[in-house]
Formats: structure tokens, sequence, C-alpha cells
């Protein structure tokens, strides 16, 4: 067995930053870090804050990669996904999955999922509770961002502003956001 897939092997056991290889196989970072790069355009393993994460089957089958909406490189952390009754569409935030959910409502959606930006979870995307137009812009604009926990999402909006929607709610208010102009509508709805 070669070291990348020894590397392979070991982040699937725990080894997920470039020193703790670099010591386990007992060679300089530089080393590890061409093996990473190299696993990285395979698309085997991705990167993410300094961690090395094995990428599931799924995302490495992904042909794109990319937003179904906007076109944006999905981050795990905020992705948006439907899965259909033939495949999974993927978009890159909050804002872009409810943006999509029209292109998608026919399909026989068989699960939404997306992820709390407190804790990082699974969550329903059906039943999460949704802050729209914060001052917080982690991807596309106007902000749309996910809670499992309705009070959460109070709390968050409290600081950082937007309002607090369940789906339904969210899906309008950003329709309307995305057609007439944020101000104008934002202003209609307060």
């Amino acid at each position: 067995m070669n070291r990348k897939e020894q590397i392979l092997n070991l982040i699937a056991k725990g080894y997920t930053t470039v020193k703790s290889l670099a010591e386990y196989f007992n060679v300089s970072l530089m080393t590890i870090y061409r093996d990473v790069r190299e696993l990285e355009k395979e698309g085997k393993i991705i990167r993410r804050h300094g961690e090395l994460l094995l990428k599931s089957e799924e995302e490495q089958s992904q042909e794109t990669g990319a937003c179904a909406y906007c076109g944006k490189i999905l981050d795990r952390r905020l992705e948006f996904v439907y899965r259909l009754k033939s495949k999974a569409v993927c978009a890159c935030c909050a804002h872009c999955g409810l943006l999509l959910y029209n292109d998608v409502q026919d399909k026989e959606i068989q699960s939404c999922m997306t992820r709390d930006f407190i804790s990082g979870n699974p969550i329903n995307c059906f039943s999460a509770w949704y802050v729209v137009g914060s001052s917080a812009k982690p991807c596309c604009i106007p902000s749309v961002i996910a809670f499992a926990d309705k009070e959460d999402a109070e709390k968050f909006a409290k600081g950082f502003g937007g309002k607090v929607f369940d789906f339904e709610t969210a899906l309008r208010a950003v329709e309307e956001l995305m057609k007439r102009g944020h101000q104008v509508v934002w202003e209609q709805m307060l």
C-alpha cells in the first residue's frame, strides 16, 4: 500500500491534520502537503479549517461540486440538499436552497437537509427556522441562515438583525426580496 492510500486509511481513523500524519510517517510537513494536494486533486479528501476530511462517495460522485442555483462552490457547513427520487440537488446555502425549491418541488422530493448554523448538525429543511436578512452574510445575499430551534434563531436575529421565518414564509420572503429589491420589500415586511 502506498503512502497516499495509507493516508486515506489514517484519516478515517482520526489522523486529521497534516502534522499528525507527518509525525506518523516520520516525514516533513512538506512531504505530507504534497500527498494531500494530490489527494485533493483526485477528489478523495477535502481540507476545512486545517482539518483533513474524507469525501463521502456521494460527494465524490457529484459532478460539479457547485450550487445548482448560483454556481458557487459548495461548503458542507451551509449546503442545502434536496434528495429527489433519481438524484441529489445541492445548493450552496439556505438562500439558494429556498430559491431552488420551485425548480425541484415537482420532482418527487424524498427529503431535504441542511445544517443548523450553531451546531452544524443535519436538520430537516422543512422543519427548520430561518433568519432572513441578518447582517451576518456567510454566503449569498440577502442572507438566509438555518436553525433547528426557533429560540436559537430568535436569539441570533436579536444580535445580528433579520427576521425569523418557517420554511414557507422564508421562501416567500426571499423570493420577494430578490424580485423587488431588498430595501423596499424589507420595509413592507416590518
